[in-house]
């Protein structure tokens, strides 16, 4: 059964903000200007992975490995693509040389992924990888069938899922909509996890719009912040369980 954290946390309200997709241009780089502790969700193999990560490092911003994952459709997966005709050596491998490229990296989201995450196989050769590199999992909720979650629970890997696409439509008035969605669930439940693109319209709109967390009561922190927060409310509400019964 997938775990999720219970309403009004102790924490307060707290948004991660992921930037997925990051790597193939130059541009990606000024993300890195946005103010606030973003996380980046770097693909493996593209022409500004490691310089992305070397400077986002050194900003002290949180990386995520954004790995492909074969979608539904036909779509290209780009270098380091995990797919349904790979056995458990070739999908290990393929992972593991792309985590190798990027060291910095606290944890993985799949990019595209409806197709495979519904699979437990791939996900189990998935997860057995990331529990011995100590990795969380960021389900990107591609599919609403997805395993990754469930699977990730049962090899003991950290695990959240995402809760709003900011950027789906990068008109002003739909970032808009997206963005007080997140802010809403952050209210309601204490928490909220977005994920938005290196689209020039949305770090235009981000720029703008990152401020307004604060003055709201809204904190914004690394992913690793929100999966590590799940885990401690977990322990406590199982204690609790415990000491009643």
């Amino acid at each position: 059964m997938v775990l999720f954290l219970c309403a009004a946390p102790s924490y307060g309200n707290q948004v991660a903000i992921v930037i997925d997709d990051i790597g193939y241009h130059e541009r990606d780089l000024e993300l890195l200007d946005l103010p606030g502790q973003l996380s980046y969700a770097i693909l493996p193999h593209t022409p500004f992975s490691q310089r992305f990560a070397y400077q986002a490092s050194h900003k002290r911003r949180e990386l995520l490995l954004h790995i492909p994952m074969q979608a539904l459709e036909d779509k290209t997966l780009g270098p380091g693509g995990l797919t349904l005709d790979m056995r458990k050596w070739q999908l290990q491998t393929t992972l593991g040389h792309a985590l190798a490229t990027l060291p910095q990296v606290k944890g993985v989201n799949n990019h595209m992924g409806s197709a495979l995450t519904q699979y437990i196989e791939p996900m189990k050769w998935t997860m057995e990888l990331l529990k011995k590199r100590g990795l969380y999992f960021l389900d990107s909720r591609t599919t609403e069938l997805s395993q990754a979650q469930h699977v990730a629970n049962l090899y003991g890997v950290a695990n959240v899922a995402r809760h709003v696409f900011l950027d789906n439509q990068t008109h002003p008035d739909a970032l808009r909509k997206q963005f007080d969605q997140l802010k809403a669930l952050a209210h309601q439940q204490g928490y909220a996890i977005g994920i938005a693109h290196p689209y020039p319209q949305t770090r235009a709109f981000l720029a703008t719009a990152l401020s307004e967390l604060a003055s709201e009561g809204i904190e914004l922190v690394p992913l690793s912040q929100l999966v590590e927060h799940k885990y401690i409310q977990l322990a406590a509400v199982k204690h609790t369980s415990q000491t009643s019964e």
